[in-house]
């Protein structure tokens, strides 16, 4: 059992290593690509509930200068906001990314998000937009959110098309997956979800997801970037296709 147990937590930390590189090197993932590789062998709930403290952190890392935060927040305001009430909404909905489809959910999400990453072109959305869009914007992804425990879509697409400066835009996502994490830990906590053993468990991950993340930070400098994105995309197509496959089938 000791064997199996410590197997088991090896993985998970590899996971989180390898989710902390991604974003590290492109600046989102670590949600992403851990709820992928997690809900492989694990509840989807369960992982969401590790996610929690090394996404929070990561998160907030991304934020820095602070300089910039409040202009950004007042802007984004709306879309945080919808964030936590499509998340909560949708938690007491459908379950904190528990409900029966949930892996057939994140499998589809997944793919999509791949199938735009690979494919998609960032949108242009004129400013007169942002006050009805924003809060629609967070809703959605709040709602995503607390089905299938990932926190990308639609919000990425929103803030690409806002015409952000890189920097803006690193810390926008950042601001956005944010209040992501705090919703979606509300959201379990709320459900029993988020006991004080996977709260431990969650932050003993924080150490191989930062160490993951300042990797990614130093391998930035030396990969194409484009090529790393297409890899990305391409690895997280291919394994949300087998989750949704999977499901289906049973």
């Amino acid at each position: 059992m000791l064997e199996s147990d410590l197997l088991l937590w090896a993985g998970v930390s590899a996971v989180f290593v390898l989710a902390g590189v991604v974003k590290g090197v492109i600046g989102l993932g670590l949600p992403t690509l851990s709820m992928a590789l997690l809900a492989v062998w694990m509840p989807p709930a369960t992982a969401a509930a590790l996610l929690i403290v090394p996404s929070l952190v990561t998160n907030l890392w991304q934020l820095r200068p602070w300089a910039g935060v409040r202009v950004l927040l007042r802007r984004l305001a709306g879309m945080q906001l919808g964030i936590g009430a499509g998340t909560l909404l949708g938690a007491w909905c459908f379950g904190a990314a528990s409900a029966p489809g949930a892996m057939l959910a994140l499998g589809l999400a997944l793919s999509g998000y791949a199938a735009w990453g690979l494919l998609g072109r960032p949108l242009a959305l004129p400013a007169r937009h942002e006050a009805w869009l924003g809060p629609v914007a967070g809703a959605l992804t709040g709602a995503i959110t607390a089905l299938t425990g990932v926190f990308v879509l639609p919000a990425v697409v929103y803030l690409q098309a806002l015409g952000l400066s890189r920097d803006q835009l690193i810390q926008a996502m950042g601001l956005s997956f944010t209040s992501s994490t705090i919703a979606l830990g509300i959201a379990l906590a709320g459900q029993g979800g988020y006991s004080a053993p996977w709260a431990g468990a969650s932050l003993a991950m924080l150490v191989p997801a930062l160490a993951g993340m300042s990797l990614g930070q130093h391998l930035r400098q030396r990969l194409p970037l484009a090529v790393f994105r297409r890899c990305f995309f391409l690895g997280l197509a291919l394994l949300g296709l087998y989750m949704a496959g999977r499901e289906m089938l049973r």
